[in-house]
């Protein structure tokens, strides 16, 4: 706060202040200006990234104004319009050709240039504004970038584009058989039954059969039919996320089924459906594989009638020769004659539109720049729309409400203000104390910074200089964030500060000095390493001092007791430094010490906060708040960042009990082996804080994980633990949209339980499906006889019970974990304690009282004569050794689904990136999960008659 609340200020005190404040002096400390014409002013724009001024001051009216312009964005996700992604941050390509974080958001209206382009034959129309930012090559092999304005593009400029850095050109990295598989059968596949299968003919059955060993097979005259892949290899498309090799298979499976590879050597993927190829263009940019655009052709199908035909065609130099599968199209891509193909797009002609509409604007860090639909890099800032006076000029740059900013003016500008209540009369006498007293005690604190900065430098510091390098903080970095030293004197500080005219009273109140036992007035530090704490608007309030001497008494870390300007439990140790990028980026990354923090900032993080001193809390929410302006209509977003141990999960836990305050996203990122930004810069360098933070992920998806890591998930017992802790978690999610999305997650992250299930459990708590009276209270359901498992295990005793000789081994061979009726289950193991039925010399009654004797289970006992007796449900007339061996695969095949669903469950929790050999592992389970559940599954069908 800059002034304490007396009331509103008055009218004519207000425009005082705006009559005697200069804009551009106050615009001109936070920016270089230059004249522009007309009076005007111009400088580059300080709340958006951006390498052309648009930023414009009229110091005649008091104004500032800058420009603006829209269009879609390619993302990762694939090509989004740019209005959608207003008040969202989203992964971006930038003119690197890496993936970087950008905020959008949407500016006011302006008036459009149209830009037509070409290229390859194909025509696009763009609109921007006249002072929009583009790039040219430039340079004798066109290596370089040139920026032009939009209204200095001339017809023949050819446009810059970028493309995603390739993930398949390492020779490490090669298509996936089980991928390729699938991609097969998703181009030249179809459905059977419950399956799918590959039809294959000529040369694609010569040299694509390899990739299905083991399955069943049927040969015609023209080619072979391939039997036993899941629905799914033809029904859907693969999931974006999975790694790169599965995809790449996906993509060359795909491609020898429905493409071609033209005399020229141009790679095209044909397609009836133009949805299948926007898809690929996404996984191609997603893989680091250039495309051109989706085009389409009308031609006359074999039956008379005209279609809509789809292809998509390849930049080949970004496809690996493992691509190609088939011999000539191997043959054809190495002998391609093509010498270039036309990358950039060319400017036909730019002309004002009649377009005057709602423009938008990304602001990209690093290149301060982004990539358009196909692949056009333009600069990083499409517009801004900012406007207003000298007031809400101060209220933004600076992050202060409207009375706050006044009396920040007013105190530049020598203007005593008066105050008012609702009625418009005096509040009473200004208080000029307190006004007086804060500047006073700011400027103490001021002349204590430049004093510790000062003995940082000094030869009794070389402690305190020793702690920074070995953090790899070298002197500019500590000049920067103003590091000091308190040297080891009693009251070195003290009397310097009363030399300087401070009163003893002004620095005790600072908490600069305190008495000591003798009575005399001390310096609060005393060999430390100090770092100055700011308030938002840049002014020093207090100081964090950290341990260096194995002799000093004192705590690790020593803050600033609370005072009239440090108040713990709001202050955030760099927020001054942060504001503007949290403001521009939404998104505030919270960390845990002095040091994280300017690890954070010299990493790029530039949105890094820390507590001072005090747990991350209520108030200090509310501070971010501000910052990011977390309101219904936009979301912002917030990183926590902890270390991996136990510790820091532990506070991530505490953390989501607060979650709720933040209308925006809540994330969590840790760092696997325990280090802080701090340690993890030195060890791994700036790119790795960067990674670290844009690995977060949902703070309620990793409170769940973290929750079921203390369960056994492979027992029933452990699944209903876990859920009963972990439903109250995903029920307390304040975004109800969210709540069935990640009950569904939940379900699969238990595995073998049912999404149903966790969505009631949910609902239950959360109130959702009480009904208005109280029900009348019921018995727990049982099972029913319509239930599949419920059908399958009775039909499989009863095999065992009355035709122990057709059950034979097949039954022996059932795991405990198949059942899951507990009479049934406790009936297959009498009979395994009897012998088995494989081993059984008796029939009839004689085997019933075996296995009654071995079964101590009661109500099993009360059911194995009605199970003697029942007639099984064979299709036919008679039970044959084929009906149940049917049944006990069915019984097999089901406790193999659920064995999937648990590791399916299993690789949710994991995280491919910090634990690629067990994920690695794991994956290669569940692939032989599925393919001996499909297998099982084969061997039931047909001889099961329901």
């Amino acid at each position: 706060m800059v002034g304490e609340r007396r009331g509103r200020i008055r009218a004519a005190d207000i425009a005082t202040v705006r009559e005697r404040s200069k804009i551009d002096e106050i615009v001109g400390e936070h920016l270089q200006l230059k004249r522009a014409g007309g009076g005007s002013l111009k400088g580059l724009c300080p709340f958006h990234d951006e390498k052309s001024p648009s930023f414009q001051v009229t110091p005649t009216r008091n104004l500032f104004h800058c420009l603006a312009g829209e269009t879609g964005v390619l993302t990762e996700n694939g090509t989004v319009p740019i209005r959608e992604l207003a008040g969202k941050t989203i992964r971006v390509l930038n003119g690197s050709g890496g993936w970087v974080e950008a905020p959008f958001s949407a500016y006011g209206v302006q008036r459009l240039m149209r830009v037509t382009l070409t290229r390859n034959g194909r025509t696009k129309e763009l609109h921007a504004t006249d002072e929009h930012r583009w790039f040219v090559p430039s340079g004798a092999l066109r290596q370089h970038r040139r920026e032009k304005l939009t209204r200095d593009l001339r017809p023949g400029d050819r446009l810059s584009h970028s493309f995603p850095m390739s993930r398949v050109l390492n020779p490490a990295t090669r298509p996936s058989p089980f991928g390729i598989g699938r991609g097969v059968v998703y181009g030249d596949g179809t459905r059977a039954g419950a399956g799918s299968i590959a039809v294959l003919y000529g040369e694609k059955d010569l040299e694509l059969a390899r990739y299905f060993d083991g399955c069943r097979s049927w040969t015609e005259e023209r080619g072979t039919r391939y039997y036993g892949m899941p629905a799914y290899f033809k029904d859907e498309r693969p999931a974006l996320d999975e790694d790169a090799s599965y995809l790449l298979g996906w993509l060359a499976g795909y491609f020898a089924a429905d493409g071609c590879v033209a005399e020229d050597g141009d790679a095209i993927l044909n397609s009836a459906r133009q949805e299948d190829l926007e898809y690929v263009r996404v996984l191609c940019t997603r893989l680091g594989i250039g495309t051109f655009g989706v085009a389409k052709q009308t031609r006359m199908g074999i039956d008379g009638v005209m279609s809509d035909v789809f292809n998509v065609r390849f930049m080949t130099k970004g496809l690996p020769v493992s691509f190609f599968l088939l011999a000539h199209h191997r043959e054809r891509h190495l002998a391609r004659t093509k010498a270039h193909e036309r990358e950039n797009w060319v400017v036909q002609s730019v002309e004002w539109s009649d377009r005057v509409e709602e423009v938008y604007c990304a602001e990209v860090p690093g290149t301060h720049a982004f990539t358009l639909e196909d692949n056009i890099l333009t600069g990083n800032c499409f517009g801004c729309g900012e406007g207003g006076d000298v007031i809400s000029f101060v209220q933004k740059i600076d992050h202060l409400s409207f009375s706050e900013a006044v009396e920040l003016l007013a105190g530049r500008a020598g203007v005593q203000l008066q105050y008012e209540d609702d009625g418009g009369r005096p509040t009473g006498a200004p208080n000029r104390a307190a006004a007086g007293q804060r500047a006073r005690l700011v400027a103490a604190n001021t002349a204590a910074a430049d004093f510790y900065a000062a003995q940082l430098m000094t030869p009794d510091a070389a402690i305190a200089r020793t702690f920074l390098a070995e953090r790899g903080f070298d002197k500019q970095v500590a000049l920067d964030f103003g590091c000091g030293f308190a040297p080891a004197g009693w009251d070195t500080l003290t009397k310097h500060l009363r030399q300087a005219g401070f009163s003893q009273e002004e620095l005790e109140l600072a908490g600069l000095s305190k008495q000591s036992s003798r009575g005399s007035y001390i310096d609060r530090f005393h060999r430390r390493l100090l770092w100055p704490i700011r308030d938002i608007t840049g002014d020093v309030i207090g100081f964090g001092a950290r341990k260096l001497a194995d002799d000093d008494p004192g705590p690790k870390y020593l803050n600033t007791p609370e005072t009239p300007l440090y108040k713990k439990s709001t202050v955030l140790y760099g927020v001054d430094r942060a504001k503007r990028d949290i403001a521009r980026r939404h998104q505030a990354v919270v960390v845990e010490g002095y040091t994280d923090v300017m690890a954070c900032h010299i990493a790029g993080v530039t949105t890094a906060v820390a507590s001072c001193g005090t747990a991350f809390g209520a108030e200090h929410i509310n501070v971010l708040r501000r910052l990011l302006m977390d309101q219904d209509e936009f979301r912002g977003e917030v990183v926590y960042c902890f270390d991996g141990d136990a510790a820091g999960q532990a506070a991530a836990m505490k953390t989501f009990a607060e979650d709720q305050r933040f209308v925006g996203q809540t994330f969590v990122t840790v760092e696997q082996e325990g280090r802080d930004p701090c340690e993890l810069r030195q060890a791994h360098g700036d790119a790795a804080v960067r990674d670290l933070v844009a690995r977060r992920v949902p703070l309620i998806a990793f409170v769940l994980k973290t929750t079921l890591a203390g369960y056994d998930l492979d027992t029933v017992e452990g699944r209903v633990q876990a859920l009963e802790k972990a439903a109250p978690m995903v029920a307390g999610i304040k975004d109800h949209a969210l709540r069935p999305a990640y009950a569904r997650q939940l379900a699969g992250m238990l595995g073998n339980t049912d999404e149903a299930e966790v969505l009631a459990k949910v609902r239950a708590i959360t109130g959702e499906d009480q009904p208005t009276r109280a029900p009348k209270r019921q018995k727990a359901p049982s099972r029913s006889a319509d239930d599949a498992a419920f059908f399958i295990e009775r039909e499989a005793v009863k095999a065992a019970l009355q035709s122990p000789e057709l059950a034979g081994p097949v039954f022996d061979a059932v795991p405990e974990a198949a059942w899951t009726h507990p009479d049934y289950a406790a009936i297959a193991a009498a009979v395994a304690a009897a012998g088995g039925a494989a081993a059984a010399t008796v029939t009839g009654m004689a085997w019933l009282d075996l296995v009654r004797a071995h079964c101590d289970r009661e109500s099993a006992q009360a059911l194995l004569t009605a199970l003697a007796v029942e007639p099984m449900m064979a299709p036919g007339e008679e039970v044959d050794s084929g009906y149940v061996q049917a049944v006990v695969a069915r019984l097999q095949e089901m406790a193999a689904v659920r064995r999937v669903a648990a590791v399916k469950g299993k690789l949710q929790r994991m995280n491919p990136v910090e634990s690629p050999d067990e994920y690695t592992r794991t994956f290669g389970q569940l692939v032989a999960l599925e393919q001996e559940a499909r297998s099982l599954r084969e061997r039931a069908m047909g001889g099961l008659g329901r």
